[in-house]
């Protein structure tokens, strides 16, 4: 708190000294300002014709005339309006006759005259006392109560903006705005014409109002959709010879104050023009409107109010005329004429910014994309692993001439401008009248859009919130729909509406950026903490003494743009009776309007269009306010402390109360003398022939402190515009300064002015904020110079880079013969525009000071704030804040001063840098740190004849070579990039005490110095350059640093590197990690044809987990791996998808399949290699175990396979049900086959290829009988025989050996070892059972916690509980000593949620089985002859698993052993899987078995396919049973219970049904089964 405020006296006395209202009438030297005296500090007032009023905190006073009251006498002082005690109000508004008060809740309050419902009362001609008026918005359902900003008074109307600035009026005449002609308008109506824009300020003068409305983005050129206005016919556009080129203008003013397009459909009545007569939303139904024109609106709104005829001359809307009463239409207006042109609207949208992607050619990327080349990607669409190899770089236009580091530069900027979204109290809101809200929580930190309340439009478009149906209800003047894109060009003020697409309007914006041919948008910091500087003035109402501003005296009905103020950056906007002021950015004033007692400041100068003000030079006002027939101007003089001016008529003390007018005025605005000395005053206010001053007294420097920044900055402002409106764009829109400057420094100097326009724009916003705080309250925490810091240094930085780039390239010495050729030899206009008081001084100096004139303002930061600090206690907080301010900007002018030194010492070394292809090693950004031009570093081992120049800058070290040291000539150079180099001091007896060695990626060589003086220099000097590089980052970004205490940068660093010699690695770009010159950890690998490798590294060569893509050429597509390296090679597990369709996941070993995978053809292949293999592999080829389910010929081999063919025992199925086994050799069935039919028929013997019986062999048929010999033919046309059939006795048929499935099959122990070898070996075992348990369990801990943090394994985040179950399994369970009961449990309980983790290798090994056991045993392996194998090979995964848990834990007994219970009670009851291995024995335990251990896992994810085995190995007794079933079910339910032998005491002959007993009927078993149903869950 301030010194002043320590004590409550001192409260006291400080509030006497802020907040002093002084009042006065005239501009007469003997004109004494009188003091208005209240207890409290004024924070407010407001002045009408003949009264006023004041707020201060929690009162409102009223003074003057006040006929409204009926008092007898006139007070001698303000008088309290008791009424509006506690009502929180924060702002007062008076009109002509009539008063206002707005509360913090944005309710409102009015008193006075309301014959013309000014009051918003109805049947009352005055309202004697404040009384609520309620704003509602009738077109929501349901109708909601609207809460204000702000409000405006004027003679018959009021005028309030609300918090979704939106603008309602009241009263009578045309001044409202509204589509109406019955008056007085009493309930609020809103003003239609201006829904959807972001309406910021409203003024309502005697007859006209006023609105200052913010466009989001400066107004685009796009292209236009019509050329003539659509109401008054003439041409939009006007062109005019100049020369050697044509200028075209848009200047266009519609007198009838409203743009129509008469020939769209579906005209809603709010669009209609002043001639037309839609009916009022407020007019009753019976009424017959009569047709708003500018005479009957205008003249007189009493009589207006009363006519009800029709005029002859104005001629009915036809869109009147339809079925049904025209009283019944809302007037509710929108731009979107049908939902057709919306559509086409949208359409075209899409298929520019489709036609500008697909021309962009591409910076390249990870994944490339189809346009790139025909190499297309076949898992990109359907894959269910996020791909993370993107494109990392948006497309460049070829056409656009902004180089790519610009584009970057503005894409980085663009980025920045998107992290804060703080809020600011800097937002602007004012009236004629004062209405100034003072609540910081009224108008929500400043929040230009309310995001907090209304939310948010969409990403990347700026959108009024509040109703999202804003943007389709304005009916603007300019008849913006979507399908005229002029709208967009001539009224930027519609939010998030934008003609052109996304990247069409992104390169506009950055093109006028870099050429300075306007401000450069704002950042999303300023933008919402800091005002608007894109502003529009938009007038209506009666006209007659050109208070409109449109060049006429014509009135207009509805609001219309003031063109020519659209770019002067209007930051308030005031009125008077009959004339309207403007005040602008750069504190100038524009007037317009009535001059017959000079209020507009000016002489012999237009009124009807807005001019500005005669001001002395070096003036700079800040606030005005207007009354009847005056001016007021507050401002700032050679001092800080504000000064007074007024223009107006000139008010002489007189008796005569009548006519206190000397009838005599001023020609220009006069200085009123008293000013200084009333204190510094922060605001005025105008009103009748009364002013009015609020000031403060300069409490312990505090208020004078904060009047000088707030007036250096105005002053700072000011003389940026000058620089760049006089200097900038006269030299940019020279011709011949490109030739002057070549291509290059053209860019530099494009860009600075882009810069420095971005930097002129935030000072701007800074001194209106700065105003702002001044009027605000003068809270220090809420002071954006010092609460968001940021947003200015991060916009001086970006303005200090192109000036030193611009200065380092000689930019300056080529513009010193354009800027001469413009401004003279001297540069007269820049010396002064510097106020440099040196004569002397020499032109190209002065362009240098004039560029680096910016930067020294943030000494003036650097000052005030800490003359600021002193005003405040040290053990304060706002003292602490204030100090941390004052460093960043101390540490900033301190950065940005070594900079400048930097780039004057880099351009003095190229000067006289000779080397050949020097202009390769000159670059914008780069900057000397140090060179070795005295020999101070040699290279090791160099020629006798040779020398070498060391050159460190700031990104490279740069190694030239050359024959002629002394002449300074290099015939080549080596350039090493720092954040790729590694330097370490070495002390070699054969290299001596002074060697440093230097690593690069592709280099390494050994410099020595002259002494170790400069062997420390050197050396400390890289190890600095390379910490800057890597502090700055791959994005751009400032990031901490990890450097080592010994001050050297970090050997394991981030950066990109480009190879360059032959090799692998030739031409590929890496980012990512590195190690002493070796990738090393994460990063990408991108080679020139599109090969791309995302993941590890280590010791430069792949390693780990990684996703690799290259291009094929044959296919002409992209083949793809995502899975694990080893020493560069592909090994470990994973997935492969090739370019022919086939895709294979699995183990690899040296770049080849080797063991467990599976392998899918077919998906973008031929349909006749379609199929799937699961099973073992070997050096690529299949080998071992394996199964095949081959679609297009319809059978499944299961069996055994070497060097990618069916080599030994093995199964084939066929899905027309015959079951083929045998051994194989070379893919053929070799020696006695069998064949099972599924009719029981069995064949043993000889097959072909195709497997038809060929050769000898025994036919068994299913009765017994058998056919012995040789078999010929084919499937289908018949088989021939030759041999014996015999037919047994019965004796004979059963000692027969018919042969059974499963003799030629593979054993159960046999299957899939690979996947069990696989598991070992992610438990660290290179055979199984043989490692060490404890490093198994380190393994586990380290897979799940690698694997758990890799996204790619999970399809979305995990679930709370399955977190807690991962951190449970990473905890080694204790396992020491023999297994007890408790830790049986145990362990059971962790494998059950082990392997429901498929992260744990338990858990992967079930996943696997099931995936194989599925894999075999459904489709066409589900035949009845496999169920004896499938329960066969449950029994060996048994058994694999077990030993795998024995191993885990050793203690465990072996399959059958039994562990006792070493507790009396055993907890066998609360786990269902107790009750199966528990025994009634002497002594009680568990017995323990794989069954009883693993089957209640593995059962349930094994039971489908083995059931469906089950059911066809049982479909004959199936069937059986169900015949059975179904007769029975026939029978009586009585029959049923004899059948079943229940006694028949307990037959339901009757059952209850509520207390009452009747008789079973087949209506009443339902019931009967329900009670039965009942019982049995009471019985359970």
């Amino acid at each position: 708190m301030l010194m002043e405020e320590q004590n409550s006296s001192g409260e006291e006395e400080g509030s006497r000294e802020k907040g002093v209202l002084y009042r006065w009438q005239g501009y007469s030297c003997r004109v004494t300002p009188e003091r208005l005296l209240l207890a409290r500090p004024v924070l407010h007032a407001a002045l009408g014709t003949s009264h006023g009023l004041l707020l201060t905190d929690g009162h409102v006073y009223s003074f003057g005339e006040q006929p409204w009251k009926r008092v007898e006498s006139l007070p001698a002082g303000p008088v309290i309006e008791s009424v509006l005690s506690g009502q929180r109000v924060i702002s007062v508004s008076a009109g002509s006759y009539h008063c206002s008060a707005l509360t913090e809740d944005g309710l409102i309050h009015m008193w006075g005259e309301n014959s013309h419902g000014q009051c918003g009362v109805s049947g009352m001609d005055q309202v004697s006392s404040p009384t609520p008026v309620s704003v509602v918005d009738g077109e929501t359902h349901p109708p909601q109560l609207v809460r204000v900003l702000n409000v405006a008074c004027g003679a018959q109307h009021t005028l309030a903006l609300s918090r979704k600035h939106e603008v309602w009026a009241w009263g009578s005449g045309c001044q409202l705005g509204l589509v109406t002609s019955v008056f007085p308008v009493w309930k609020p109506q809103k003003v239609e014409h201006l829904v959807g824009r972001y309406v910021d300020q409203i003024a309502c003068g005697g007859f006209h109002s006023l609105a200052l409305v913010q466009i989001l983005a400066p107004p685009e050129d796009s292209q236009q959709a019509r050329d003539r206005c659509g109401q008054c016919k003439q041409s939009l556009f006007t062109m005019t010879d100049k020369d050697d080129h044509v200028i075209i203008s848009d200047e266009h003013y519609c007198p009838l104050g409203v743009e129509l397009n008469d020939s769209k459909e579906g005209r809603r009545s709010g669009q209609s023009s002043p001639a037309q007569t839609p009916q009022s939303k407020n007019s009753s139904p019976h009424f017959e409107v009569s047709p708003l024109s500018s005479k009957n609106i205008c003249e007189g709104s009493s009589v207006g109010s009363q006519k009800n005829t029709r005029s002859q001359e104005a001629q009915p809307d036809p869109s009147l005329t339809e079925t049904g009463h025209a009283s019944h239409r809302q007037t509710k207006s929108t731009p979107y004429p049908d939902e057709q042109a919306l559509q086409d609207y949208l359409k075209r949208i899409s298929d520019q910014t489709f036609a500008e992607q697909a021309e962009a050619p591409s910076l390249g990327g990870s994944h490339p994309p189809s346009h790139q080349s025909s190499l297309t990607c076949p898992f990109r669409s359907d894959q269910s692993d996020e791909l993370t190899l993107r494109p990392s770089s948006p497309a460049l236009s070829g056409t656009d001439s902004i180089t790519a580091s610009s584009r970057q530069r503005c894409a980085s900027n663009t980025t920045t401008d998107r992290k804060h979204s703080t809020s600011d109290d800097s937002s602007q809101h004012s009236s004629v009248d004062g209405g100034i809200c003072i609540s910081d929580l009224v108008i929500s930190n400043g929040c230009l859009f309310e995001s907090c309340e209304d939310g948010v439009g969409p990403t990347g478009m700026d959108f009024c919130p509040g109703d999202p149906l804003q943007g389709k209800k304005s009916t603007s003047l300019t008849d913006i729909t979507l399908e005229d894109t002029e709208a967009h060009n001539r009224r930027g003020s519609l939010p998030g509406f934008s003609p052109v697409s996304p990247s069409g309007s992104h390169r506009i914006n950055h093109l006028r950026a870099a050429v300075g041919a306007v401000t450069t948008t704002s950042t999303s910091e300023s933008r919402n903490l800091l005002p608007s500087l894109y502003t529009e003035v938009w007038s209506w109402g009666r006209g007659q003494e050109g208070q409109l501003g449109h060049g006429d005296y014509l009135p207009r009905l509805q609001p219309l743009c003031i063109k020519s103020l659209s770019k002067k950056e209007v930051v308030k906007i005031t009125a008077g009776a009959n004339h309207s002021l403007a005040l602008t950015a750069q504190c100038q004033v524009y007037s317009w309007g009535s001059d017959k007692f000079g209020q507009l400041g000016r002489m012999n100068a237009p009124s009807t269009v807005p001019n500005l003000t005669m001001i002395s030079e070096g003036i700079r006002v800040w606030d005005v306010a207007a009354g009847q027939t005056h001016t007021l101007l507050l401002a700032d003089g050679d001092c800080y402390q504000p000064i007074l001016y007024y223009s107006g008529e000139q008010v002489l003390e007189s008796t005569d109360n009548d006519n206190p007018l000397s009838r005599t005025y001023t020609q220009t605005p006069t200085l009123l003398p008293f000013c200084m000395n009333i204190g510094y005053v922060s605001k005025v206010f105008g009103g009748g022939l009364n002013c009015l001053a609020l000031a403060d007294q300069n409490a312990m420097g505090f208020i004078a402190t904060i009047h000088e920044l707030a007036s250096a900055e105005r002053k700072f402002y000011c003389t940026l515009s000058k620089v760049k409106s006089g200097i900038l764009s006269p030299l940019l829109a020279r011709t011949s300064l490109a030739l002057s400057l070549g291509p290059s420094s053209m860019l530099l100097f494009q860009e600075m002015a882009g810069s420095f326009s971005k930097l002129c724009h935030l000072m701007g916003q800074h001194s209106v904020s700065l105003t702002n705080f001044l009027q605000r309250g003068k809270v220090i925490k809420t002071l954006v110079l010092i609460k968001n810091t940021d947003i200015f240094m991060d916009t001086y930085k970006e303005y200090c880079d192109p000036v030193g780039n611009f200065l380092v390239m000689g930019g300056f010495q080529s513009l010193l013969k354009p800027s001469q050729e413009c401004f003279g030899k001297k540069l007269e206009l820049i010396q002064t525009l510097l106020e440099s008081k040196e004569k002397n001084t020499l032109p190209y100096d002065l362009l240098v000071n004039l560029f680096y004139m910016p930067l020294q303002h943030l000494h003036g930061y650097n000052r005030l704030l800490l003359k600021l600090a002193h005003c405040f206690e040290v053990s304060t907080e706002e003292y602490e804040w204030i100090q941390n301010g004052c460093s960043k900007y101390e540490d900033l002018a301190r950065l940005v001063s070594k900079q400048r030194r930097d780039a004057e010492a880099t351009f003095s070394f190229w000067k006289n840098f000779k080397g050949k292809n020097s202009d390769s090693l000159r670059k914008p950004s780069r900057r000397l740190v140090c060179e070795s031009n005295n020999k101070a570093l040699a290279l090791q081992n160099a020629g006798r004849f040779s020398a070498s120049w060391f050159i460190l800058f700031n990104d490279v070290l740069a190694h030239a070579q050359g024959t002629i040291p002394s002449k300074k000539l290099f015939s080549s150079h080596y350039v090493y990039p720092l954040a790729t180099l590694w330097v370490e001091p070495i002390s070699d007896k054969n290299v001596g005490q002074h060697g440093l060695k230097l690593t690069t990626p592709e280099d390494s060589f050994v410099v020595l110095a002259t002494s170790p003086l400069e062997k420390g220099k050197w050396l400390r000097a890289i190890n600095q350059a390379i910490e800057g590089v890597l502090a700055v980052g791959l994005n751009g970004r400032i990031r901490v640093s990890r450097s080592s205490q010994k001050g050297e940068p970090p050997v394991s660093r981030t950066s990109t590197y480009t190879f360059s010699k032959e090799g692998r690695l030739k031409d590929a770009t890496y980012e990512g990690r590195w190690l002493s010159g070796k990738l090393h950890g994460k990063g990408t690998l991108k080679w020139p044809d599109g090969t791309v490798y995302c993941g590890t590294f280590k010791n430069g060569l792949e390693d780990g987990f990684g996703d690799f893509m290259m291009p094929n050429t044959t296919f002409n597509k992209f083949e793809r791996y995502q899975g694990h390296w080893k020493e560069g090679k592909i090994h470990g597990f994973g997935k492969f998808w090739y370019a022919s369709g086939e895709v294979y996941e699995g183990s690899f070993r040296d770049n080849m399949r080797h063991g467990h995978g599976m392998l899918r053809s077919g998906k973008l292949a031929s349909p006749s290699s379609s199929s799937v293999f699961v099973g073992q592999w070997v050096q690529g080829k299949r080998t071992g175990y394996g199964v095949c389910d081959d679609f297009s010929r319809g059978e499944k081999y299961i069996g055994m396979w070497l060097d990618d063919q069916r080599h030994g025992d093995g199964v084939v199925i066929t899905q027309f049900g015959l079951y083929y086994e045998g051994n194989f050799c070379n893919n053929k069935m070799m020696g006695n086959g069998t064949l099972l039919c599924d009719d029981d028929t069995v064949f043993e013997g000889e097959f072909s290829e195709d497997w038809t019986l060929c050769g000898k062999g025994v036919l068994f048929m299913p009765n017994g009988d058998s056919l012995d010999g040789v078999f010929d033919g084919h499937w289908g046309a018949g088989l021939r025989v030759a041999g014996t059939f015999t037919k047994p006795f019965e004796a004979l048929r059963r000692e027969r050996k018919i042969p059974v499935a499963g003799q030629h099959a593979v054993p159960a122990e046999e299957k899939w070892k690979a996947v069990f070898d696989e598991c070992w070996s992610r438990l660290g075992c290179e055979t199984p059972g043989e490692g060490v348990h404890e490093k198994a369990w380190e393994n586990i801990a380290i897979a799940l916690t690698a694997r758990r943090r890799q996204p790619r394994d999970r399809p979305k985040e995990p679930s709370r509980s399955q977190t807690k179950m991962l951190e449970s399994l990473e905890v080694i369970p204790h396992h020491v000593g023999p297994v007890t009961a408790d830790s049986y449990n145990n362990i059971r309980r962790y494998l059950m949620k082990a392997c429901d983790t498929p992260l744990h290798p338990l858990g992967w090994l079930l996943e696997t089985l099931v995936t194989v056991y599925r894999m075999t045993y459904v489709g066409v392996g589900s035949n009845r002859r496999l169920l004896q194998q499938a329960v066969e090979e449950i029994q060996s995964y048994l058994t694999h698993i077990f030993q795998i848990v024995r191993f885990l834990f050793p203690g465990l007994p072996e399959d059958g052993g039994f562990i006792l219970d070493s507790s009396s009670s055993s907890d066998e009851g609360t786990d269902p899987l107790n009750s199966s291995t528990h025994l009634e024995t002497p002594q009680q335990g568990w017995i323990v078995s794989s069954s009883s251990l693993l089957l209640p896992v593995l059962l349930p994810r094994l039971y489908p396919p083995l059931f469906t085995l089950y059911t066809l190995e049982k479909e004959r007794e199936e069937e059986v049973y169900w015949s059975c079933v179904l007769r029975l079910n026939k029978q009586p339910d009585l029959a049923l219970l004899a059948f079943l032998a229940v006694q028949e005491k307990f037959w339901p002959v009757s059952v209850s049904v509520l207390g009452k007993k009747k008789q079973v009927l087949p209506s009443t078993k339902d019931a009967c089964f329900a009670t039965a149903v009942e019982t049995l869950q009471q019985i359970r």
